[in-house]
């Protein structure tokens, strides 16, 4: 799992919300390419063009606000023309309609983003790392070391499946991983796989 590149197709008035929604999945080793920024960056519809077509999957975000988006409705209809999978994550079964109408997806709670991350990083293990029921697909996030002179890279590898990993963030369990130069330790939330705190350290 390295390499991969997932296409967000969202509302405008929706780019806040989908930003918080992926803001953890950005940390690990695959592209995120969300519509809006892609455009407000700078960069044309042309090139927009260009991440959609050499994504392996596509991740629709459905709300009320995205309903009669042009913009959606052709990046799902292009995906799909091309053999691209589309994700949908939707707030309501009647947003999900035409050739997603069927598609499993991932059900938006605005009152539960945890709960709304969790479920979306469940569906992107199975979609990017299809190994089988009883495989655990090894995804890691790498980051640099935040102590001060350290700076070293340390990876938290996710060996255990979503199941566990939920259990754990109800059961107030937090991931960790040491730093091997600083042994700075830094701690995550299992369900969003969200920085929580570093403590320690040379």
């Amino acid at each position: 799992m390295t390499g991969e590149q997932i296409f967000v197709s969202h509302a405008p008035a929706d780019l806040e919300l989908v930003q918080e929604l992926f803001s953890t999945v950005k940390n690990f080793p695959f592209g995120v390419h969300i519509a809006l920024e892609e455009v407000e960056s700078g960069r044309s519809r042309k090139r927009l063009e260009g991440r959609l077509a050499n994504s392996d999957l596509v991740v629709a975000v459905l709300t009320t606000q995205s309903a009669e988006s042009k913009w959606i409705n052709q990046e799902i209809g292009y995906a799909l023309a091309k053999g691209i999978p589309v994700l949908p994550l939707y707030e309501s079964d009647d947003l999900r309609g035409g050739f997603v109408a069927d598609s499993e997806g991932v059900t938006l709670d605005r009152e539960n983003l945890s709960f709304t991350v969790f479920n979306l990083l469940c569906r992107l293990r199975a979609e990017l790392a299809p190994l089988g029921a009883l495989s655990v697909p090894n995804w890691y996030i790498r980051f640099p070391c935040t102590l001060a002179d350290c700076g070293h890279p340390v990876t938290l590898e996710l060996e255990e499946g979503q199941t566990k990993l939920w259990k754990r963030h109800t059961h107030g369990q937090l991931l960790d991983v040491n730093c091997e130069v600083c042994e700075s330790t830094y701690y995550f939330d299992p369900a969003t796989i969200g920085f929580v705190r570093r403590e320690g350290g040379l």
